[in-house]
C-alpha cells in the first residue's frame, strides 16, 4: 500500500492543470467511491482503535497515528449505507487531512488510482436529492466497460461529525470597514453545499448578499456574461471565494482564466478551500489569487472581506 501511494507529492504538480487523481475504493456494495489523492496521506490496515463513550455513532474509535491521537470514521456509515445490506468487513483507513485536521476513514478494498480531469467530473444527478454525500461523479474506463465512480462528499461527512461555529469573534470587526459591506455581493463558488453554507451563515451576519455557483466553470461563465451585458464585473460583487477542487473547473484554473480577461483581471479573488500547506500558497502565487485561507474559520472570512472592503474605500 505504501508503494501505491509513495509518489504523492508528484501528483501535487496536476493541480493547477485542471487534473486530479482520484483514489478509488469499495465500502462493501457493487458502488465505487473515491477521494482526492492531493487529499490522501496514505492508507494503512486497520490500526488498534479505542472506543470514545458518548462519541458520534459514526466514530468508530481513536488510534496512534505517528505519535498523535486522530479519530477514525465509518466511512460506510457516515454516507448511509445500510449496514445490514451486505455482509461487509472493513480493510484499510485511509489517513486524510482536512480543513487543518488529520482523520482516518475505515474503507473496504483499495483499488487504485486514476488520473483524470476535472473536465470529467461531473456534479451529481439532481434525482439524488440534497441529502447525498457526493459532490461529483464521473465515469472510468474498465477494460471495455465504463463504470460509475461516485466522489464524496468529506467536508459534509464531517461537519455532521463535529459542529462548526460560525459565530463571529467581536475583536475582527472593524465597524468603520464592516458597515460599509450591508448589500454588497459576493461570488462564492463551491461545489460542497456544506462548505457554501458556512460562507453564506458567516458573511450574512454582515449584511452580505451571496451569490452561489457549484463550480468554476458555471463561475466563469456568469462572469463572462456581466462583461458581455456591458456591466463592470467589479462593480457586480466586491470579490469572490473559490474553492480549489471542483467539477468541469478547478479554482486554480478559473483564477487564471479571470487574471487573462482584461475585462475582469482586477477582481478581488480568495481561495477557500480544504487543501493546506505551501503548495497552495505557491499555486495562488502562481495562478494570482490575492488571499488565501483553509476551510471553516469564520473570522477569516471576515478579515478578508475586511481587508477587500479596505481597498475599496482606499483606507
Amino acid at each position: 500500500m505504501s508503494e501505491l501511494m509513495s509518489s504523492i507529492d508528484q501528483r501535487t504538480q496536476l493541480v493547477g492543470e485542471n487534473r486530479l487523481e482520484l483514489l478509488m475504493f469499495k465500502l462493501g456494495t457493487r458502488h465505487t467511491f473515491a477521494l482526492n489523492v492531493f487529499k490522501v496521506r496514505e492508507v494503512i490496515t486497520i490500526p488498534p482503535m479505542n472506543q470514545m463513550p458518548g462519541a458520534h455513532k459514526n466514530l468508530k474509535g481513536v488510534t496512534n497515528y505517528r505519535g498523535a491521537s486522530i479519530p477514525v470514521i465509518d466511512l460506510r456509515a457516515a454516507i448511509g449505507i445500510n449496514l445490514n445490506e451486505e455482509k461487509y468487513e472493513p480493510e484499510n483507513v485511509i489517513i486524510t487531512e482536512y480543513n487543518r485536521s488529520v482523520q482516518g476513514f475505515l474503507i473496504g478494498k483499495v483499488m487504485h488510482i486514476i488520473n483524470t480531469s476535472w473536465s470529467t467530473i461531473q456534479p451529481p444527478p439532481t434525482t439524488a436529492g440534497k441529502n447525498n454525500y457526493l459532490t461529483a461523479i464521473t465515469h472510468v474506463e474498465m477494460g471495455n466497460d465504463s463504470e460509475l465512480v461516485e466522489i464524496i462528499d468529506v467536508e459534509k461527512v464531517l461537519a455532521e461529525i463535529v459542529e462548526y461555529d460560525t459565530s463571529i469573534s467581536e475583536d475582527v470587526l472593524d465597524t468603520n470597514v464592516s458597515i460599509h459591506l450591508k448589500g454588497k455581493k459576493i461570488l462564492v463558488v463551491d461545489d460542497s453545499a456544506t462548505a457554501r453554507w458556512q460562507i453564506r451563515e458567516t458573511l450574512g451576519q454582515l449584511g452580505l448578499e451571496i451569490i452561489e455557483e457549484k463550480d468554476g466553470l458555471r463561475a466563469l461563465n456568469r462572469l463572462r456574461k456581466w462583461a458581455d451585458d456591458g456591466k463592470i464585473v467589479t462593480d457586480e460583487i466586491l470579490m469572490m471565494f473559490t474553492d480549489a477542487e471542483m467539477p468541469e473547473m478547478d479554482g486554480y484554473r478559473l483564477t487564471s482564466e479571470v487574471r487573462k480577461d482584461p475585462r475582469m483581471s482586477e477582481l478581488f479573488i480568495a481561495l477557500n478551500t480544504s487543501l493546506s500547506g505551501s503548495f497552495n500558497e505557491a499555486m495562488v502565487k502562481k495562478v494570482g489569487c490575492n488571499r488565501f485561507i483553509s476551510k471553516f474559520q469564520p473570522d477569516l472570512l471576515v478579515d478578508v472581506v475586511q481587508q477587500r472592503m479596505r481597498e475599496a474605500l482606499n483606507v
